[in-house]
């Protein structure tokens, strides 16, 4: 019984660090991509880094991507970049594996 319970138990471990680690990546890319709106929208460096703050605190709305979508879409059309729904969308699955690289190699 106790290898049954060992087995459970880095099961659940490793759950935990899987989730952990999918949060982090995820907090990553909205990062990069407030990083990449705020260069769309002419910003410096210290607003920049601001912004991609408030990026990455819109996915805490609701589950899945569309929140940070709504902010992006909402801010870039304030700023009348002209970039469309499909740059977006590109962007956040361009920039998912090189925050998955950055928060593996950290």
């Amino acid at each position: 019984m106790s290898t049954f319970n060992d087995r459970e138990r880095a099961e659940e471990a490793r759950y935990a660090l899987t989730e952990e680690q999918n949060f982090k990546v995820m907090a990553r890319r909205n990062k990069l991509l407030g990083l990449w709106a705020a260069g769309l929208m002419g910003m410096g460096e210290a607003d920049a880094d601001a912004y991609a703050k408030t990026v990455v605190l819109s996915d805490l709305e609701e589950a899945g991507d569309e929140d940070v979508f709504r902010k992006v879409r909402a801010d870039l059309d304030k700023a009348e970049t002209g970039t469309s729904d499909a740059d977006i969308r590109e962007q956040m699955a361009l920039l998912l594996p090189e925050a998955r690289s950055q928060i593996i190699e950290s």
